[in-house]
């Protein structure tokens, strides 16, 4: 195999994540947690939001920007809601604590809403949003982006971010349905990506302050991503933006921190979750079979010319985790380089 696409188990990146962050001074039990959920972005083709991200992270740490030692806490709670304080910790482990009070407050109430404020970014929204479609519950997350790449719509100030949503519903047979998507055509961890391995953006993923196609992913600074379905994506930016951000007391529109260019100053990354348990409404059997009924209604289709197959919403991601669970994790030589390099830096074992 090239070396390009040479392939690492989970295991053996799971545990360079944890020796990295154990060597930056995270505690062992934050560092295995972080790492497990970071490694999982990779296993199941999230390659933007796992260890590319690394490198970055331990920056941050190392500059000051992120605290290792996070005390995360309760802000407010009651019966069905929740907002809590990452204490400025890394977004990965804030988020498992918001999802696993969500749930744990939906098997009482029915539904829950956990929001938080003071953390960073937390790799894909398919991780959290995935967690309570294990426990027989549907799992929604928002959450703020990590720095700003678009405009208001008709606007040139790059006020919002690429604000993600992630629903995940769980079937009988079938992978469950997970939505994971940005409000923007693509997420800036594809354009960082793309720049990463040399290679082109499409036309629609970017536009320069001109209006012009911006397809060179090292010029990404001189344009800004565009929305979703035009004004409908702004819109849907802009709620979202409100809901993970404004509601919780966390950053949004010109109080977000480009945490590309600056480790350093504290971002307050604002997230939601979302767990709502599937017998508040029904049988969670017979609902699951449901949803495998609507997948064989979607599959059989009829397809329009072009088209040899239809897909659902976390159809790819899992055949992408059976393949790397089965093969390995294919790390492009660049991103290996960049993380042998993060090694020698910090006096650790390398992959």
């Amino acid at each position: 195999m090239p070396p390009s696409t040479a392939p690492v188990s989970f295991d053996d990146l799971r545990a360079f994540i944890e020796r990295s962050f154990i060597s930056c001074g995270m505690p062992g039990p934050d560092a295995q947690k972080a790492s497990a959920l970071m490694a999982r972005a990779d296993l199941i083709g999230q390659d933007g939001h796992g260890v590319f991200r690394l490198p970055q992270y331990i920056r941050r740490i190392r500059a000051g920007g992120m605290n290792v030692a996070a005390q995360i806490r309760t802000v407010s709670d009651r019966a069905a809601t929740a907002l809590i304080d990452g204490d400025n910790g890394l977004g990965h482990l804030v988020m498992r604590h918001a999802t696993e009070l969500a749930m744990e407050k939906a098997a009482t109430t029915g539904v829950a809403w956990v929001g938080a404020r003071n953390s960073n970014h937390a790799g894909p929204g398919s991780l959290y949003a995935a967690m309570p479609a294990q426990k027989d519950m549907i799992g929604i997350y928002i959450a703020v982006g990590s720095a700003n790449h678009m405009p208001p719509w008709g606007g040139s100030e790059m006020l919002l971010s690429t604000n993600p949503i992630a629903v995940a519903i769980p079937s009988a047979n079938r992978s469950p349905i997970i939505l994971d998507m940005a409000t923007t055509v693509a997420a800036y961890g594809k354009v960082k990506t793309a720049a990463q391995r040399g290679q082109q953006m499409p036309e629609g993923w970017m536009i320069d302050k001109e209006g012009r196609p911006l397809t060179d992913p090292q010029r990404a600074s001189e344009g800004f991503l565009l929305p979703i379905g035009g004004a409908k994506g702004y819109g849907l930016s802009l709620i979202f933006g409100i809901l993970a951000g404004t509601l919780n007391g966390a950053a949004f529109g010109r109080d977000v921190i480009d945490f590309n260019a600056d480790s350093s100053t504290t971002t307050n990354t604002g997230h939601m979750i979302i767990a709502l348990d599937i017998k508040a409404f029904t049988d969670p059997e017979t609902f699951k079979s449901g949803i495998d009924r609507i997948w064989e209604q979607m599959k059989s289709s009829p397809r329009l010319p072009g088209f040899d197959e239809i897909r659902l919403p976390g159809e790819r991601l899992a055949r992408v985790t059976q393949e790397r669970s089965e093969n390995g994790i294919p790390l492009p030589q660049t991103l290996r380089k960049a993380l042998n390099d993060l090694a020698d830096e910090l006096a650790i074992a390398p992959l």
